[in-house]
């Protein structure tokens, strides 16, 4: 559990700087130029990565269950999950009604993400992981109001409706490909198990 843990400091950690720390994005931006700190903030993240799926396999054959989630939840998850990767499509498509409805559309994918695993899956790793980037889409949610209201940042201005037939047409694709495929490979655990 112990490389769990640090995998998840390290890549939510490296994630708030801005929120937490700003004077050490700009120090090191100052010192050393952008591209050093990108170059951090990239090993860091994929260091934390690497540390989330090694530690998140060995602590699932070494700890308990915390709670047993009825099946339902499941179904509900999955719903979810849907609705998450059309907003993850929206968040890089120019803006259409989804995006400026939203604001943070990848942050609203994050935070229906976490919730829907957590809904599913009852093991103490994954309440701990699920529950980390729950937390931490909370608060970056938060620290952008934040930096909204300051001026720091805008939202996009309304483009065009078609995005959001596209958010909507790509995401299910991606939802399709994941359930389908994607996730038992990646994860080693089918979304859907048919009989």
């Amino acid at each position: 559990m112990a490389l769990l843990i640090l995998g998840i400091v390290i890549f939510i950690g490296i994630h708030l700087v801005r929120s937490f720390a700003p004077g050490l994005r700009a120090a090191v931006t100052k010192r050393s130029g952008t591209g050093a700190w990108h170059a951090i903030h990239g090993i860091a993240a994929l260091v934390g990565l690497a540390l989330i799926a090694i530690g998140f396999v060995k602590a699932r054959a070494t700890t308990g269950i915390l709670y047993t989630p009825p099946v339902f939840m499941t179904h509900i998850a999955l719903t979810l999950m849907l609705i998450a990767s059309i907003f993850l499509v929206a968040a890089f498509l120019p803006a259409g009604k989804i995006r400026v409805a939203t604001k943070h559309p990848a942050i609203l994918a994050i935070k229906i993400w976490a919730l829907a695993h957590l809904l599913a899956n009852g093991e103490a790793p994954s309440v701990l992981l699920f529950g980390a980037f729950l937390a931490w889409g909370v608060i970056l949610r938060i620290s952008m109001k934040k930096r909204w209201r300051a001026g720091e940042i805008t939202y996009p201005a309304f483009v065009s409706s078609r995005y959001d037939l596209a958010a909507v047409l790509i995401g299910a694709a991606l939802y399709g490909v994941i359930v389908w495929k994607l996730h038992a490979l990646v994860i080693g655990v089918a979304p859907i198990v048919i009989a």
